[in-house]
């Protein structure tokens, strides 16, 4: 069977969850081969075996770390030298995204970016994109090369299917562009213990109706109860209030979660294009004739300070 090359997205072999819809994705057009770069090999190949992948091609070098993408470029080549597979897929990050153009020019191949669904066609994969702020849906595939696909967190949900998942050694070539730019200082994000905005299943995003940074803490208490990331509207992280970080639209993030709950978000077209997109919609505003309204698929005409704290308050009363 036709095997599907598969970008290991991970923190030090901890394997992220958009690689493991990416694995479930590829067993739709062939066999899995995972392609782990970086530390953590050992730790992330059961992970990998376990939801689908067949071959686990490892290759570690401080180039990784110590550059910026071209290293990994250079690997991803060399494993589609080695494979010749029917895909290449990664998962949508700014890194990951980056990667994948690199790897269609190095390979002379078409390039498809946010896909939010794949099927097997009969001239290839069918890769399904939302475009035009989400007004469009659209179904293309790649004519020329190998076809290098990244694919928007949340697409499809991870289903184990266990593989023998036989660990191999790539082999591989720096080139000299590899070294051209080095990273010379890092600084770790501060962990809030809450989900990554762009992969999480629940997402509590306020806007301009929260009326100041003093009162996020509502909207953070919701996705605290809830298991939620906190997001925000272009006006809320202009006005100061919450990073730009969490900034949901168009300028910012673009998200697909299973539940988006906007509040005090009008829904202007910059935040749709961000937010369109995710399964189940609630929107909460004071305004009736808000355009969120329009695409939310619950909606609480209300004031966000009475809503919110009593949803709070509920969810919190469930759980208990």
């Amino acid at each position: 069977m036709a095997e599907v090359l598969v970008h290991v997205d991970h923190a030090d072999g901890d394997v992220r969850k958009p690689t493991l819809e990416l694995l479930t994705l590829a067993r739709r057009l062939g066999d899995p081969v995972a392609v782990h770069l970086g530390p953590g090999a050992d730790r992330a190949a059961p992970v990998l075996a376990e939801y689908g992948a067949v071959r686990v091609l490892t290759a570690d070098a401080p180039e990784f770390a110590d550059y910026l993408v071209a290293p990994k470029v250079d690997a991803l080549r060399a494993a589609v030298d080695a494979v010749s597979p029917v895909a290449v897929l990664l998962a949508s990050s700014a890194e990951a995204k980056e990667i994948a153009a690199r790897l269609a020019v190095r390979t002379g191949s078409g390039l498809i970016t946010d896909a939010v669904d794949l099927a097997a066609g009969d001239e290839g994969p069918v890769a399904t994109q939302s475009v035009f702020a989400a007004e469009y849906t659209t179904t293309s595939r790649v004519t020329h090369g190998t076809p290098v696909i990244t694919v928007k967190p949340n697409s499809a949900a991870p289903e184990a299917a266990p593989a023998a998942g036989a660990v191999e050694e790539l082999s591989f070539t720096l080139g000299p562009l590899a070294t051209g730019t080095r990273v010379v200082s890092r600084e770790a994000r501060e962990s809030t213990g809450r989900p990554d905005l762009t992969e999480a299943a629940i997402v509590v995003s306020g806007g301009r109706g929260v009326n100041g940074a003093e009162n996020f803490g509502l909207i953070e208490a919701l996705a605290d109860s809830l298991g939620a990331a906190v997001g925000a509207s272009r006006a809320a992280v202009d006005a100061g209030w919450y990073p730009h970080s969490h900034q949901v639209g168009q300028t910012g993030k673009t998200v697909s979660p299973q539940l988006y709950i906007a509040a005090g978000i009008s829904g202007a077209i910059q935040h749709r294009a961000g937010m369109q997109t995710s399964k189940t919609i609630v929107a909460v505003n004071k305004d009736a004739e808000a355009p969120i309204f329009e695409l939310a698929d619950y909606g609480v005409v209300g004031d966000l300070f009475t809503v919110v704290p009593a949803l709070t308050d509920e969810v919190n009363a469930r759980k208990s």
